[in-house]
């Protein structure tokens, strides 16, 4: 990935965080969101994926970690915040790819607008409980 495209990448998402309703964005105000180019070997280990190279791996949008509210408890009341993961390359294979096209543009960024906005939208669904069967229903899969 290119700096331009990191760049690109990074300027649209801080447009659809700009746009999400005030009571879903302040879940980000209390975790981390980590925008990286593809999942560590380490996250690949945890989700069981052997090869960081792999489709499998190369197709991850985003990650949820931690614990959600649901599951929140007093006697968990000293642990860290969870954190939320995008990962550049995922979202970009997912919408279809891009290439630049000039002017620091790049093809069917509508596309990846999209799909940022689902993954942002898919992992704090998480933070808020919602498990994978939940999200498709709603559309965020």
């Amino acid at each position: 990935m290119t700096g331009g495209e990191r760049d690109r990448f990074d300027a649209i998402l801080e447009d659809v965080l700009a746009t999400l309703p005030p009571r879903v964005a302040a879940v980000l105000e209390e975790m981390p969101l980590i925008v990286e180019d593809r999942p560590s070997a380490a996250i690949c280990r945890e989700l069981g994926i052997e090869d960081p190279e792999s489709d499998e791996a190369m197709d991850l949008c985003g990650l949820h970690t931690g614990r959600a509210n649901t599951e929140r408890t007093v006697e968990a009341s000293g642990e860290l915040p969870g954190d939320i993961h995008i990962f550049r390359e995922g979202v970009i294979r997912t919408a279809g790819g891009w290439r630049a096209v000039g002017d620091g543009a790049f093809s069917n960024e509508a596309r990846v607008r999209e799909e940022i906005r689902i993954t942002v939208l898919h992992e704090i669904g998480h933070q808020f409980g919602l498990d994978e069967d939940d999200l498709a229903e709603l559309g965020y899969d």
